[in-house]
């Protein structure tokens, strides 16, 4: 009798939502500070004996990859450019640049070789880039630059470009030796294409744009986008040639199409390809992942369908973070292409709602959003999954500015070398392509170097059993909490 006397009281008192009314943006911006506020809490890169720029991991040390530290910071940028509150920039600002791996300055940092895709490095880029467009606080001139930071991450990926199994695509792994290595998915493309595009608008350059269009003609060839409904599919295995397709689908995948169709929307002055392509996705997101559930009457809310499942959840640590990044590329996307600005905006509307009501008034937010009420489900993903509803109900407000460019409103340094050895010519064409017979040589010499201590990581990394972990959360046999990362091939 006590104990349903207790379970009663817990389960009324997650009934209160946060306090916040969608039509006033200084309502909006009132409950974005208190969510970023619980969000910056689960950080301690400043703090004695901490790393500038992670959040607590990678497991055993805490649940986070390395590459959700570079998410959250983008996620704090864009927190900046719709609210101007600029109480977390400075620490914003020193993230970013001590993760940028210097001298290199390519955001491929020896520590977190073990674990390192092409889809870790290629978030950062993005947060990078994101910063280069908003006119985000530039370092200090002898520090790495925004926009530079984005090259050197978008040229180290092109030259990884590998025409030798599936006629082109970016591998999700980038060290040979890591689980993963032999896969090539969409996501690691997605943000390759992304770059590409946001690239070719700011500087106005269009080998980017050609990229881009390679890239995309690549999904499409080898089967990763369904043209015909514009599914987009998780990947395959280049001993298979990558026909092996793993049709489960990710929601931020399919978003960082969608913004970098917008991108070149935009640049391309409403191409009806780029309409076309960004129209079908949008369409097949909205209704893949913003589900109508009777707990939340007939309001869409923001779900992965992959792993958020009714009788359960099984989304892993990486998985729990995707609502927010949806919702804020998808409203950046209106701004660049006005086309898409009444499908998208009133459904990010009503899933923000949804939101809400899985939030404590403080501030603390769960996971499910179709459920009416706060689920206890926390972490730094489910803060930035509602930060990223907040401030993206702030696009239409004046004082939020479209993402500007080099020749109109942009302050940041590039340099179209970045992350090249030596002084490279204005590139055009497709890089020359890495075999893995260069990345094994490159490999031997590496171990030599670094002896017993590198063959240890490459153990761990060998061992990690990731890839039997993605089947089993794909299967359902993951067990319900796990907060070890799944490499979820995206």
């Amino acid at each position: 009798m006590l104990w349903t006397v207790v379970l009663a009281l817990a389960v009324a008192g997650t009934r209160a939502a946060l306090n916040v009314d969608l039509d006033s943006p200084d309502s909006i911006r009132s409950a974005a500070k208190l969510v970023a506020s619980k969000l910056m809490s689960y950080y301690h890169g400043e703090e004695p004996g901490q790393t500038p720029g992670i959040l607590p991991g990678p497991p055993p040390a805490g649940p986070y990859y390395w590459w959700e530290g570079g998410a959250l910071w983008g996620t704090m940028v864009d927190y900046w450019h719709y609210t101007h509150d600029q109480l977390h920039n400075d620490m914003t600002q020193r993230a970013l640049v001590f993760q940028a791996n210097a001298p290199h300055n390519d955001f491929m940092p020896p520590n977190w070789t073990a674990s390192l895709g092409n889809d870790d490095q290629g978030f950062w880029g993005m947060s990078a880039m994101l910063a280069a467009e908003t006119t985000f606080k530039n370092p200090p001139p002898d520090q790495p630059q925004w926009l530079a930071l984005a090259q050197a991450v978008f040229n180290t990926q092109a030259e990884r470009w590998d025409t030798r199994y599936c006629n082109g695509g970016l591998r999700w792994q980038i060290p040979l030796s890591n689980n993963g290595y032999n896969y090539k998915n969409s996501i690691a493309n997605a943000i390759f294409f992304n770059l590409g595009a946001r690239l070719a608008r700011y500087t106005g350059n269009k080998t980017y744009a050609e990229w881009a269009g390679k890239t995309w003609d690549w999904m499409e060839g080898v089967g990763y986008i369904d043209t015909e409904n514009y599914n987009v599919y998780d990947g395959g295995h280049v001993e298979e040639n990558c026909t092996d397709i793993n049709r489960a689908q990710f929601s931020y995948t399919a978003a960082i199409f969608i913004q970098g169709c917008g991108f070149l929307y935009n640049y391309t002055n409403g191409e009806d390809k780029w309409r076309e392509r960004l129209e079908g996705l949008a369409n097949r997101t909205l209704n893949n992942f913003f589900v109508s559930q009777p707990r939340a009457g007939t309001r869409p809310a923001a779900m992965e369908p992959s792993c958020e499942l009714e009788e359960r959840n099984q989304c892993t640590t990486d998985m729990l973070s995707f609502k927010g990044y949806v919702h804020r590329w998808m409203a950046q996307t209106t701004q660049l292409a006005p086309v898409v600005r009444e499908m998208i905006l009133p459904i990010l509307r009503e899933s923000a709602r949804s939101m809400a009501e899985s939030c404590l008034p403080d501030g603390t937010c769960g996971f499910r959003w179709n459920r009416g009420a706060y689920d206890g489900n926390t972490g730094a993903g489910q803060q930035m999954n509602a930060l990223g509803a907040l401030i993206g109900l702030l696009v239409e407000q004046p004082e939020v500015k479209e993402a500007v460019t080099a020749k109109h409103g942009g302050t940041s340094a590039g340099d179209p070398n970045a992350g090249r050895e030596g002084e490279v010519e204005e590139w055009e064409g497709e890089s020359e392509v890495i075999t893995d017979a260069d990345r094994v040589g490159a490999a031997v010499v590496t171990i030599l170097m670094v002896g017993s201590v590198m063959g240890m990581m490459i153990w761990v990394s060998m061992t990690t059993g990731e890839e039997e972990e993605y089947e089993r959360v794909m299967k359902g046999e993951a067990k319900k909490g796990n907060k070890g990362k799944v490499r979820e091939r995206t």
